[in-house]
């Protein structure tokens, strides 16, 4: 079964896990299987439409999805997934963080 691989912060909501192993054929069907898995999780990855929020990237055995098929991206038993937070950060207006 292919593993998925989150961020530190996301441990909360996997109980204390940072990878876990689900049956799916996709990149889509991991994540759906893992907001099924995880519902407390669900709100945080997904939006209200179903679809993967756009601060996190993923990698399928180091290769963003985008260089892939996206999310229809297919997986393998063996497949490693990497999903990241985005990081942003700056100066607001008026020069302050």
């Amino acid at each position: 079964m292919p593993i998925i691989r989150l961020p530190a912060a996301m441990r909360y909501y996997l109980e204390g896990q940072s990878e876990v192993e689900l049956p799916a054929s996709s990149v889509a069907e991991l994540l759906s299987a893992l907001a099924a898995r995880y519902p407390s999780l669900s709100f945080h990855l997904l939006d209200s439409d179903g679809n993967l929020r756009r601060h996190f990237n993923v990698f399928v055995n180091g290769v963003h999805i985008r260089e892939l098929n996206g999310l229809t991206t297919p997986l393998h038993p063996q497949d490693k997934v990497i999903l990241m937070a985005s990081a942003s950060g700056g100066k607001g207006e008026a020069g302050y963080v």
